[in-house]
């Protein structure tokens, strides 16, 4: 069971507040993303290979393409989460500190009082139906609190690397651009894998060791950001989108959207249209 319980758009990225008890595919984002349980089962959110479990009392940090996953404490009984999709652009502009690439010192931190205060905060107004610039503000707030938190953790957990990623093969930078450019072309990963002369294995080797990330899930990446980016505009159906991103039909594409970003693009649409 899948269901959105709110969800609002910004300049800041995306916040919203889900209730579900199904697992979710290794992926990442161009975000920041924090996940706080607000109720039911503990779950759980691996982030590169590491444990990330989601209680009462931790949070969840995922760095800008990161991956990462969800495993549900039941698939029964939901949990409800308070998720957050942080731009990096929107926060290094009100930031006053250098935070490279928005990198978590640690993905696993604890709630202090003031990341509890501002997550009771965020729901209540979310469930309320106010977006006005308060909640922004709190958006803010939170998501800095949790970057402190997880640098002071650092020391205290097995921390993920804290720099930026660095693509220095020319031949990665090159295959981003095309999958950039051909979003919707279910062949270009094999297209630059033959074009970089290299053998399948290998070019997938390089882009793993530059990225972090397999092509697949890069790729992905990339047509989760194109679906989001057209549902949000009425005039597009979802079926157009489906054939837009080089889906096979609209089940197809709505089975790809659940998997990647929790429910149903039609649900989606209906919140963010609201």
């Amino acid at each position: 069971m899948v269901r959105a319980l709110a969800v609002h758009h910004g300049v800041f990225g995306r916040i919203a507040i889900y209730r579900f008890c199904e697992p979710m595919v290794s992926h990442a984002h161009r975000e920041a993303h924090l996940t706080f349980l607000l109720d039911g089962p503990e779950s759980a959110m691996p982030v590169e290979g590491q444990a990330g479990p989601l209680t009462q009392e931790t949070v969840v940090g995922c760095s800008p393409w990161h991956e990462h996953s969800f495993k549900p404490g039941s698939l029964t009984e939901p949990s409800t989460f308070l998720v957050l999709y942080v731009s990096p652009i929107w926060f290094a502009q009100r930031e006053t500190e250098f935070r490279p690439g928005m990198r978590f010192g640690t993905h696993l931190f604890y709630r202090t009082q003031k990341i509890k205060g501002y997550v009771n905060r965020l729901a209540n107004l979310l469930m309320m139906g106010d977006t006005s610039d308060l909640i922004e503000g709190y958006i803010y707030e939170l998501t800095r609190e949790s970057f402190n938190e997880s640098t002071r953790r650092s020391d205290c957990h097995e921390a993920l690397a804290a720099h930026p990623r660095r693509i220095s093969d020319y031949r990665v930078r090159r295959s981003i651009e095309a999958m950039k450019n051909k979003v919707g072309n279910t062949m270009i990963i094999e297209e630059i894998a033959s074009e970089s002369g290299l053998s399948r294995a290998h070019f997938f080797k390089l882009f793993k060791d530059n990225t972090g990330l397999s092509p697949n899930i890069y790729l992905n990446t990339l047509r989760v950001e194109e679906s989001l980016r057209q549902i949000v505009n009425p005039s597009q159906t979802i079926g157009t989108i489906s054939e837009n991103l080089g889906f096979s039909s609209q089940a197809s594409f709505s089975r790809f959207f659940i998997s990647h970003v929790g429910l149903a693009p039609g649900e989606y649409r209906q919140f963010t249209a609201s």
